[in-house]
């Protein structure tokens, strides 16, 4: 059991559906019978019609159990982490057996949520392991002028996702040449989408 992964979403959509009840009961039950396992936390990973997701990696690969509740969690813990039986009903992807949900993510090409559900976004060194901030790190770490910056992200053809798609080097370049003493990074996070809160969750 030492080299088994447990790993719960608690993005937004996870804890509204019961997620954080269920990693505490997790965490308890691991405490309660001293259970040798790495219990951690993740974000979610656009599943979220069958949160609260638990993942359980052991030795013979990955196992995705959607619509998980406390009573649920104790089942995996038992027929899973101690009889080494997962719980086919309850497993959602995996790529041991064919599940109903199993290619729902292989289209999928993220980005910006390049991350979610393999990291614990409350652990920096866990998103530094994955290349984070390796752009300013570049930078602090080089004789890199902010000129030569401005005009990588102008090459790049970096632009807002605004209705008016400007050029986002050509914003960074107007701000540098303005000698104002104090300057302000002003993000829009308005929502398209009345209630979604996307865009606030990500940044």
């Amino acid at each position: 059991m030492k080299n088994i992964k447990v790993i719960v979403g608690l993005g937004s959509c996870g804890i509204a559906a019961g997620a954080k009840k269920v990693f505490d009961k997790i965490k308890e039950i691991q405490e309660t019978e001293n259970l040798e396992f790495e219990l951690k936390k993740t974000s979610c990973i656009g599943m979220c019609y069958r949160e609260p997701l638990v993942e359980v990696i052991d030795k013979s690969g990955s196992y995705m159990y959607g619509e998980i509740d406390e009573e649920k969690a104790a089942e995996i813990i038992e027929k899973h982490l101690k009889e080494n039986e997962p719980i086919k009903d309850y497993v959602v992807k995996t790529d041991k057996f064919k599940t109903v949900d199993n290619t729902f993510i292989d289209d999928q090409v993220k980005i910006t949520l390049r991350n979610c559900g393999y990291i614990d976004p409350e652990n920096i060194e866990e998103y530094e392991a994955r290349d984070g901030y390796r752009a300013i790190k570049k930078i602090a770490g080089q004789s890199v002028s902010r000129l030569d910056v401005i005009q990588t992200i102008i090459n790049s053809g970096l632009r807002g996702r605004g209705g008016g798609g400007f050029p986002t080097g050509l914003k960074w370049k107007f701000a540098n040449n303005n000698k104002a003493e104090e300057k302000y990074i002003i993000c829009n996070a308005d929502e398209g989408d009345t209630g979604a809160f996307m865009d606030r969750s990500v940044l």
